[in-house]
């Protein structure tokens, strides 16, 4: 007679005979629970920035009207929570007057929050390149923490996709891509912003791929490209970048170099005049000050004018 396995059967416990299925399905579900505002803190380093638009302005006027739809997600922190996702909800319940918000409560390690907290943003429609540069890094981080296989296979034909890969292909965009993003990272702040300032349409701007040269440079060499920003009004094209970066890894990168590059025509670029601190300092008085050095040159330029049509005048 053939043996019956058990192995496949399913198991029960005690309290399934004295339980309905609804019972049961109502204990898996998460609850909710409303915890006051004053408790919540943010996540660490949370990469998005809330802005106080148009969306956020209706998010606060819904929560007038019907309160929290969906409760945010937090994780407990000793005897306090940390959002892992909704921070534009607590934000907007906060200037609407509310003292406190429904909760989902998740058991949470840090890596697995910060892949939460990511994906749950990356959703949005704008995101700025600096929030994507700290949100590539912080997941990828979190990732290689967990020790996420590098070797899983996702495709028909077999490739392995790398962590980078993984990331990309979730959020749209290649390896090499998330990779750039993330060397946003090492660019001083001033600069950062004016990549930002590319997807805003705001002045000075930087493109991504000048940016990723940029952020190989070393911090006083970033400062010296900032100033020349400053002083040449304009922002360095690509191959200008590309120059920073080989002049860079050789040690020979200087200000004076940096000056001479940005000072070089650039396609569609309308031509200026550079002139050398040091020459300029040859000439005028050595008690100006560098922020009176411009109007000086002016008002000398405008004097040497008048004086040569003066004397044009007097040779006719």
């Amino acid at each position: 007679m053939e043996k019956k396995s058990y192995i496949d059967q399913p198991t029960f416990k005690l309290d399934d005979f004295f339980t309905t299925q609804a019972q049961r399905d109502e204990e898996k579900k998460e609850k909710i629970e409303v915890i006051d505002l004053k408790l919540i803190d943010e996540f660490p380093n949370h990469p998005f920035k809330v802005r106080e638009n148009e969306d956020l302005i209706k998010l606060q006027e819904s929560i007038k009207l019907n309160g929290v739809l969906e409760p945010i997600i937090v994780r407990k922190k000793d005897d306090r929570y940390e959002i892992v996702s909704g921070h534009r909800r607590k934000k907007a319940s906060e200037l609407v007057g509310k003292t406190d918000i429904p909760c989902i409560i998740r058991n949470m390690t840090d890596d697995e929050a910060t892949i939460y907290m990511v994906d749950s943003n990356m959703h949005r429609e704008f995101i700025l390149p600096s929030e994507k540069a700290k949100a590539y890094k912080m997941k990828l981080e979190a990732m290689k923490h967990q020790g996420i296989r590098n070797d899983l296979t996702s495709f028909p034909m077999g490739n392995k996709l790398t962590s980078a890969e993984l990331i990309g292909k979730e959020m749209g965009d290649s390896k090499n891509q998330v990779y750039r993003f993330i060397r946003l990272n090492y660019l001083i702040p001033e600069l950062l912003d004016m990549v930002d300032n590319s997807l805003l349409e705001q002045t000075p701007a930087i493109a991504l791929r000048p940016a990723v040269e940029l952020s190989y440079l070393k911090e006083n060499e970033q400062k010296s490209v900032l100033d020349a920003i400053n002083y040449t009004d304009s922002t360095p094209s690509h191959a200008q970048t590309i120059q920073f970066r080989r002049l860079s890894d050789e040690n020979k990168l200087t200000a004076q170099k940096i000056n001479d590059i940005m000072s070089q025509e650039k396609p569609n670029q309308i031509p200026r005049i550079s002139l050398s601190e040091e020459k300029i300092r040859n000439v005028i008085p050595k008690n100006l000050k560098i922020n009176d050095m411009e109007d000086f040159v002016i008002k000398a330029c405008e004097y040497y004018g008048k004086h040569l049509r003066e004397k044009n005048i007097e040779s006719r």
